[in-house]
């Protein structure tokens, strides 16, 4: 059996990098220039059953193994990140769903997220509770069998696209991070609606704004878990997805050192390819280090997840810090290799070092990271 499923893996993974370089790489330029979402990209991995991958076969899905989805995460960030990152959210928005949800829920929303019919989206941030989510502001009031709910989100991923959108919102406000719920919101829901479109450095087919909620009523049934039990489905959610922004950095910094290679074969400069000069092949060296050292700390904790370990936060974090600070160092490096050309728009790293940046920042920014380290250590 395990023979099989590597040999359905290593089939999986041939074809996403087939796809990646034929249809994805092509695409990367024009959808960081326009900054629009890339329609026909989500429709060519739903097309493909790549957005069915975090999700049971009974729903569906793939029921796809961690490791796997990290690795398919990782090619299609080589070729473009925005890309890379519909299969993130589409994992990191349903996510709370598979781990608090009911049956009748998962029923009601995997198999078209798992079809890709419908995109998911995971509401946590807000203006003033980015790293600190315990000064959430946004309110969810029972009233009977209803939750009203009021209050504005903001850097949320899909927002206006998602057809589902996980939410958390104060129930208790006396009760601190205890008094924080998770629902389902439902995107056409009266009294929801997008605020501003963020315009980014970075990932610029992705979609980020706002959304708002004035008197949005969803019924009692779309509460996830119980209510006060948000704050702990949210940190569960990342601590399993945040290794997907790992693969998502490890595959930037491949995709940058890979160019980066490529061109010092064919520069020529006093005589021979730059390639042959010392200080250029001890950049490469240490850029390959960097990529190797954050691919087996990546795979090591979809290993972990995938063999059933339950307590493995300080893993995702080490993995998420490293792979995102090499993944800056490593584009940063690949432009310096490029010389002049690295800093022009019309060759890819500078693009791949502006998209880098975001995997310091989300799903717990580098410093966050640092400190669930540390209290790991401290336990």
């Amino acid at each position: 059996m395990a023979v099989e499923i590597a040999s359905e893996e290593k089939m999986l993974l041939d074809m996403v990098r087939d796809l990646a370089r034929e249809k994805v790489a092509p695409r990367a330029a024009e959808i960081d220039a326009t900054g629009e979402f890339p329609w026909d990209m989500k429709e060519l991995l739903a097309q493909q059953d790549i957005l069915a991958m975090p999700f049971p076969e009974e729903y569906g899905g793939l029921g796809s193994s961690e490791l796997t989805i990290l690795k398919v995460i990782e090619e299609l960030a080589k070729a473009c990140a925005t890309t890379s990152l519909l299969l993130c959210v589409q994992q990191l928005g349903s996510l709370p769903i598979a781990l608090a949800g009911t049956e009748e829920q998962k029923q009601r929303t995997f198999p078209r997220l798992a079809t890709g019919e419908w995109m998911a989206a995971y509401a946590l941030t807000e203006p003033g509770s980015g790293s600190d989510a315990g000064a959430m502001r946004t309110r969810a009031e029972r009233r009977g069998d209803k939750y009203v709910l009021n209050g504005l989100k903001h850097f949320i991923t899909n927002a206006g696209i998602a057809h589902i959108n996980t939410v958390f919102a104060v129930t208790d406000p006396g009760a601190g991070t205890r008094g924080i719920s998770a629902f389902i919101v439902e995107g056409d829901r009266p009294g929801f609606h997008m605020g501003k479109v963020e315009n980014k450095m970075g990932i610029r087919g992705s979609q980020t704004g706002e959304l708002v909620f004035e008197d949005c009523e969803i019924p009692a049934e779309n509460l996830l878990g119980k209510e006060g039990e948000g704050f702990k489905i949210a940190l569960a959610t990342l601590d399993r997805t945040r290794p997907g922004i790992a693969a998502q950095a490890l595959g930037i910094a491949q995709g940058a050192l890979d160019f980066a290679v490529q061109y010092a074969k064919q520069r020529v400069q006093f005589g021979k390819p730059i390639i042959a000069n010392q200080a250029i092949q001890f950049m490469l060296a240490d850029m390959d280090i960097q990529v190797e050292a954050a691919r087996q700390l990546v795979y090591h904790v979809g290993e972990l997840m995938d063999s059933g370990a339950t307590n493995f936060g300080r893993e995702a974090a080490i993995a998420k810090t490293f792979a995102s600070d090499a993944a800056i160092q490593v584009t940063n490096d690949a432009i310096q290799v490029l010389g002049g050309y690295g800093y022009m728009k019309e060759f890819p790293v500078e693009r791949m070092m502006r998209d880098a940046k975001i995997t310091q920042i989300y799903e717990g920014t580098n410093q966050i990271q640092r400190m669930v380290i540390a209290r790991a250590l401290s336990r």
